[in-house]
């Protein structure tokens, strides 16, 4: 039996995500999504207390320049280097700065093998994209949107609420979904003539 907890993100202080191994994960078409769809999302899913470091290879994307995009979050372009070199470098940093305890708490996910290695030698853990995906997505489906309540079952009424005398089921997804139920025109104005 593994000593190894069952969320990746339990004893976590800092995720750290490969980016545009993310992306590529992520992608159900051949382009991958632009960097700046993951920032809220992520924010979104994983505790306050937890700080974020999405690290992307190549030059730095229009709009997201600086390094602190939200709170506790930090978007970083490995620019010449490589992301995986710039997120080894992040632990390394961590470190020396606080001690090799710190490396511990710091969670990197991504896909590649050789970078894993690395930084399992450096003490930090990893995870795989397909669970931060998996977070993700069940985030999504899991929260309404702002505004809008629990959908509830066609024919449930809320506690109070009485049937009046037209008594339609609410909207149903399907054919004619989004057609008018009313009069095809309005009534014209009549003038009043001279």
């Amino acid at each position: 039996m593994s000593d190894r907890p069952r969320d990746p993100l339990a004893s976590t202080t800092r995720l750290v995500v490969d980016g545009t191994n993310l992306l590529h994960a992520m992608a159900r078409g051949p382009q991958p999504s632009p960097p700046a769809t993951l920032v809220g999302r992520l924010r979104a899913m994983i505790p306050a207390a937890i700080d974020i470091d999405l690290v992307f290879d190549g030059p730095a994307e229009r709009g997201l320049r600086g390094e602190r995009i939200a709170a506790g979050v930090h978007v970083r372009y490995s620019g010449a280097r490589t992301a995986d070199a710039v997120i080894v470098a992040l632990v390394d940093d961590a470190r020396h700065t606080a001690g090799p305890d710190t490396t511990g708490g710091i969670l990197v996910v991504t896909d590649d093998r050789a970078l894993r290695h690395a930084l399992h030698v450096r003490g930090a853990r990893s995870a795989g994209a397909a669970w931060l995906i998996g977070r993700l997505e069940r985030g999504r489906l899991a929260a309404p949107a702002p505004g809008n309540p629990r959908p509830r079952p066609v024919g449930e009424r809320p506690a109070g609420e009485t049937p009046d005398d037209d008594d339609r089921p609410g909207w149903q997804p399907g054919r004619g979904a989004t057609s008018k139920r009313g009069p095809a025109r309005r009534a014209r104005r009549r003038r009043s003539g001279c």
